[in-house]
C-alpha cells in the first residue's frame, strides 16, 4: 500500500522523474502475488492503482536504494540482520510523521477492511511527510 501511495503522490506532484520506489517483504509468503484484495479496494476507493506484486528483499536493494523503509520495528530489525545490509539505510515509515508517537504501521492482514482503511490513513500522512523530507533534502543538495 505504501509504495502505491508514494508513487501516486509523487506523480501528482510532478516528481516522478526524481524518485523510484519498490515494495518488498522480509518473507516469501506472498512472493509474486498482487496486493491483498482489501488493499486494492482501499487504494481504488482513493483513485490509486496498485503498483506491484510482492517480492522478497534482495541484497542489491541496499545498493540500489538510498533508504529501505520498514513498516515496523520487527521488520526493521530483520532488515538490519540481512547479509550485506546497511543498517543506516533502514528507517521506519512512521518516523517521518512527526505528529505522532506511533512507531509501527500495524499489519492489517488478519483484520477487516477497517484495519486496511486505518493503515491507509496512517500512510497518507507518513507518505506526504516522506516526500516533504525528500524534497527538503533535494533542495538542500541542489
Amino acid at each position: 500500500m505504501a509504495e502505491s501511495m508514494f508513487l501516486h503522490k509523487v506523480r501528482e506532484r510532478g516528481l516522478s522523474d526524481r524518485y523510484v520506489a519498490d515494495s518488498a517483504g522480509t518473507g516469501n509468503w506472498h512472493a509474486g502475488d498482487p496486493p491483498d484484495h482489501r488493499t486494492i479496494k482501499v487504494l481504488a476507493d482513493q483513485g490509486i492503482p496498485f503498483a506491484s506484486h510482492a517480492r522478497v528483499v534482495r541484497e542489491s536493494d541496499f545498493v540500489d536504494f538510498d533508504w529501505i523503509i520498514a513498516m515496523d520495528e520487527t521488520n526493521a530489525a530483520d532488515l538490519k540482520k540481512l547479509r550485506n545490509s546497511q543498517p543506516n539505510k533502514v528507517l521506519l515509515m512512521m518516523s517521518f510523521d512527526v505528529s505522532t508517537v506511533v512507531k509501527n504501521v500495524p499489519d492489517p492482514y488478519y483484520g477487516d477492511i477497517s484495519d486496511f482503511e486505518n493503515v491507509y490513513d496512517m500512510l497518507n500522512v507518513a507518505t506526504d511527510a516522506l516526500i516533504n523530507t525528500l524534497e527538503s533534502r533535494n533542495y538542500l543538495s541542489d
